[in-house]
């Protein structure tokens, strides 16, 4: 089933104090890190969510500062009509998030997440709810898609979390050097 992808990058990054989405890991900026697993996993076409960044695709949500799931929502209908039946949504922040992190929510049937986490998801399109999503948090998303919610890889959490500080980031920078 044709699968897209779209990257939020739409956060101010007070707590990090400068662009996530900017910011180098290991030789390459955080979006560029997240669209090379959305490519190594077969995500076409790949879109970030919330404004153009570093000359990637993007998409923006009809109302501005509409949140995630809006913008998750305009994404979407930009994936299903390139023909996507399926949505990678993922997290800007989450640089070093690898295919095998994700691999449980590839393999759901329908949309997923991990218990206790809403970023890295992946959506069925078919499954949106109509209308308008601004100032949907995306919890409140992955509920009314009914998302399976099956538990993280453990050695994965703080990966799958990503880094919303500059101590979360040190520390991941540091196991990404190993």
């Amino acid at each position: 089933m044709p699968m897209g992808a779209l990257i939020l990058t739409g956060g101010a990054s007070r707590r990090m104090g400068a662009d996530k989405a900017g910011l180098d890991w290991g030789g390459a900026t955080a979006v560029a890190r997240v669209h090379a697993l959305a490519v190594a996993l077969g995500a076409t076409p790949i879109l970030t969510v919330g404004r153009e960044v570093h000359g990637f695709p993007a998409v923006t949500g009809e109302t501005p500062g509409g949140g995630p799931a809006e913008g998750v929502a305009e994404g979407a209908r930009v994936l299903r009509e390139a023909g996507c039946a399926h949505a990678l949504v993922l997290a800007v922040d989450a640089p070093t998030v690898t295919p095998e992190d994700l691999a449980v929510l590839l393999d759901a049937a329908g949309s997923a997440a991990f218990d206790g986490l809403h970023l890295p998801c992946v959506i069925r399109l078919a499954d949106l709810p109509r209308g308008s999503l601004a100032g949907w948090p995306m919890g409140r998303l992955l509920q009314a898609l009914n998302a399976e919610r099956p538990a993280p890889p453990p050695a994965a959490v703080s990966r799958l979390r990503g880094a919303n500080t500059p101590d979360e980031r040190a520390g991941l920078l540091a196991t990404l050097a190993h």
